[in-house]
Formats: C-alpha cells, structure tokens, sequence
C-alpha cells in the first residue's frame, strides 16, 4: 500500500484517513491519551475457536502480527498491555509472556474488579485506558475503559457499546490494528503505518 501524504491523512476537519480506514480526530485526540490497553483472550486475540482433543488438551491460534503490535506498542511508547480474560488456561499465559504482557487476570468472569485494579496499579485515571472485547462478557471491562474497540466480527450486540469498531477480525489483526492507532495517535508510527 502505498504512503498516505500528511495532505491525505487530513480527509476534512472531523477525520483522520489511516492506513486501516478513516478515523475521527476525537477518538485519535482519546487515542494518544491511552497509557493501558486491556484485551479480552478469545474472539479478540484468537479468532474465538477452542480446539479440544479427546484428552484434556486444548488449543488457540494466536495471530503473530498481533503479537508484533503488542510488543512495539509496550516498547516504543508509554502504553502497558494487559489481558482480562474469563477463562484460566496456561496456553494463555505462555502467549502473554511471548509477546511481553506482564499484566494478565484470568479466571475472571466479572472483569470490572480486574480493570479497576489495573488502573488503580498504574496510577492511572480510566480515561487514559483502553479495552478491546468481542461479546457481552466484556461489557464489565468496557464500563471501566475510557475508550473501547471491538474485532470487526464481534457479536453486533457489542458494537452499540464501543468507540471503535475495527477493520480486523479477532484473531486476524483486530489487536495489532488497535496498537497501530494508538501509536499513530502518539506519533510514533505515521498514518500510513510506516515506523517514524
């Protein structure tokens, strides 16, 4: 795709045009705030599915570009990643290592204690966080959020609840979209998603 000029990126004087679509300059000003990005496990970091054998193994595709954006997210900038999930699995807490997420609850059905907690840890307020879930049991964790966002195939009942409805599905870039913005947001990465 080719580089989107600084004349393009200013589509008119309410958006923004990114390399993921248009964007309004108020949730672009709400981005550049976000100092903690809370993600829901399956539907938004996975595509939702859960492989299980005829033993006890089960197993998730993770989405590598995701990983990438939440490594450079918490690298070039000021932005913690935490992830909030319902469900307890180790698999889960491998990935979270692998991409250099050190703030992870899981087990956690009702995830408004959970975001309050890591909000309160990191001396932040609630509107310099983000969440990014897919269906109703993310709800909680988006009453706490300052801003959320949801994978393009989120459940249509979640979307009446979110600021940003992604390009990406879950498990398909929907998290490596949302790190994207925000580090555009903050000036780190250009509109056009080249590294600045």
């Amino acid at each position: 795709m080719p580089a989107i000029s600084k004349e393009l990126a200013m589509t008119d004087s309410k958006n923004i045009q990114t390399c993921y679509g248009i964007i309004s300059k108020e949730i672009f000003c709400r981005l550049k705030k976000i100092r903690l990005l809370m993600l829901d496990v399956d539907g938004t970091l996975t595509d939702g599915g859960v492989y299980l054998d005829n033993t006890s193994l089960e197993f998730k595709k993770f989405n590598t570009k995701d990983g990438l954006g939440i490594a450079q997210l918490q690298k070039r900038s000021d932005c913690k990643a935490a992830v909030i999930t319902g469900r307890d699995a180790r698999l889960t807490e491998r990935r979270c290592q692998e991409c250099g997420i050190t703030l992870l609850v899981q087990g956690q059905a009702d995830k408004t204690a959970a975001a309050q907690k890591l909000i309160a840890d990191l001396g932040i307020s609630a509107q310099e966080s983000a969440a990014v879930g897919d269906d109703l049991n993310d709800l909680s964790m988006f009453k706490v959020a300052g801003l959320t966002a949801c994978p393009a195939d989120a459940s249509p009942y979640i979307r009446s609840y979110t600021d940003i409805l992604l390009h990406r599905d879950g498990g398909r870039g929907a998290v490596r979209e949302m790190c994207d913005l925000i580090m555009m947001a903050k000036g780190i990465m250009g509109t056009d998603g080249g590294i600045l």
